[in-house]
């Protein structure tokens, strides 16, 4: 039975205000609506739709609301299940920024930032557990995780090589049946051609014009953006690092801190967490002029970022029973899975060293470059707070925006004693 576009409308709105906790939460929230709740979809065409987003870059939860709303509604349906399911984050992103920016630097707040902070390190484990639980079945998978958190770690090479390596290992050792069922008729190559030249008109015709315009901080900020949108296999905690080393080392956008409290304000609003380069984006902008450039970056990341997401589910999405039917694709998703435990590991790493200290200098060993925290700058604070975010996620099962919120108020709570 096939929902009319209000009843879409109503239904996509309620998951985009209700999509808090990441993608796991996400991805179970549309299933209780779509499937168990609703006969708009039968169990199977989601799990291979679920399969489809993960092997896609780009925030999986999403492209499976844009894959769902194509599969009810067709184009139309996309649109609406996309933007339902990102538009009321990026409102309240944009909300934080302004009261980051007017209050962020007072001591009561930034003590309450710590708590948020202390929080998103026990998140970020919490993660990597879950994930690390599914995609490392094997010695090879574990071998690949640990190759891929050295890398990144020690040897600071870029991301997309590390999964291009990662996917590449996947497919070609792959051993087993070529394919498990009769490969269905593919659709049309003109048809194809035609949404995909659209969609990329569409997505990169603006980040043209700005470089026309000589807008060259937005130019910059989205022609990054853009290309990281290529890039994020594994969500944003993945992509985190080389968001990090291009706005953080690179340009020096923003600082560490900041990126830091970008990420843990990021956790606290519905949608997807990858709105974590609006926040970016904006900031950037308020830094650099103001208001008015805050709120056109904000716009620029996220065209950037979530226009590909409709290019790439309106492009793979009819050729879906096709793609279930060839494993070598799987064990390429597998061996990327892998590699993005490794890169989440070395996040944790890097969360952890510069909110509980306050020196991380690096010490450099020919190629390698290893973070080293000086001990004495050891933020007692700090510890407390993570060890508390850790008892109430693990051992009492807190939730995400709980937690949050309750470690926060214990951080302003310090600033007092």
């Amino acid at each position: 039975m096939k929902p009319t576009r209000s009843e879409l409308v109503r239904v996509f709105g309620r998951i985009g205000l209700l999509s808090f906790g990441g993608p796991a939460a996400q991805i179970s929230l549309m299933h209780q609506e779509l499937v168990e709740k609703r006969p708009w979809l039968d169990e199977q065409t989601y799990l291979r739709a679920l399969s489809l987003c993960m092997l896609l870059p780009g925030p999986e939860a999403m492209q499976l609301a844009i894959y769902a709303g194509w599969r009810l509604r067709g184009v139309t349906g996309g649109l609406i299940a996309g933007a339902l399911f990102v538009l009321p984050g990026a409102f309240i992103i944009a909300a934080l920024v302004g009261l980051y920016a007017a209050f962020g630097n007072l001591p009561l707040v930034q003590a309450g930032f710590l708590g948020v902070k202390a929080t998103v390190i026990v998140i970020v484990l919490q993660a990597l557990r879950n994930l690390s639980r599914k995609a490392l079945t094997d010695m090879q998978h574990k071998a690949i995780a640990g190759l891929g958190f050295l890398a990144i770690f020690a040897l600071n090479l870029p991301f997309p090589l590390i999964i291009l390596v990662a996917a590449i290992w996947g497919f070609v050792t792959f051993q087993g049946q070529p394919q498990t069922s009769d490969i269905p008729q593919a659709p049309k190559v003109t048809g194809m051609i035609r949404t995909g030249a659209l969609w990329l008109m569409l997505w990169l015709g603006p980040l043209l014009a700005l470089n026309l315009s000589g807008q060259k901080l937005l130019s910059d900020l989205g022609w990054f953006f853009a290309r990281l949108a290529v890039v994020t296999f594994g969500g944003a905690y993945a992509v985190l690092a080389y968001m990090t080393q291009t706005v953080v080392d690179k340009h020096q956008w923003i600082s560490t801190d900041q990126m830091i409290d970008a990420l843990g304000l990021a956790e606290t609003t519905p949608g997807p967490l990858i709105l974590v380069t609006q926040f970016v984006a904006m900031l950037t902008g308020q830094i650099s002029g103001g208001a008015t450039l805050a709120i056109a970056a904000g716009m620029v990341a996220l065209w950037a970022t979530f226009v590909p997401c409709f290019l790439w589910i309106f492009l793979a999405a009819p050729y879906l029973d096709q793609l279930a039917a060839r494993p070598r694709l799987s064990a390429a998703l597998h061996g990327i899975t892998a590699a993005v435990v490794g890169v989440i590991l070395n996040l944790s790493v890097w969360f952890g060293l510069n909110v509980l200290f306050a020196e991380v200098p690096n010490q450099s060993w020919g190629p390698v470059a290893l973070p080293w925290p000086e001990l004495t700058s050891l933020d007692l604070r700090a510890l407390i707070l993570t060890v508390i975010a850790g008892l109430l996620i693990f051992k009492f099962k807190f939730g995400m925006a709980t937690t949050l919120t309750v470690v926060a108020a214990i951080g302003m709570g310090f600033h007092f004693l």
